[in-house]
């Protein structure tokens, strides 16, 4: 599968693929600052709304994978 924007998807999909808690919370920290970073490298583009509709998406699920696998919030 082709990744649109791999440099921040890539950390996410490994985050979302991983069931072993003992490497979750580290794929968790990786693809939380890898769009962390990529959403401040966009906020002053106007021209990358989908970019960062699909980043705020992305944090989104990484929230949820922290409670439900980790049992953590924020």
């Amino acid at each position: 599968m082709q990744l649109e924007y791999p440099q921040w998807q890539e950390p996410l999909a490994a985050a979302i693929l991983e069931f072993d808690p003992k490497r979750l919370l580290g794929k968790l920290r990786t693809a939380e600052e890898a769009i962390a970073s990529r959403i401040r490298q966009l906020e002053c583009n106007e021209n990358n709304e989908h970019e960062l509709r699909l980043l705020y998406d992305g944090s989104s699920i990484l929230r949820d994978l922290k409670q439900e696998r980790l049992g953590k919030i924020n």
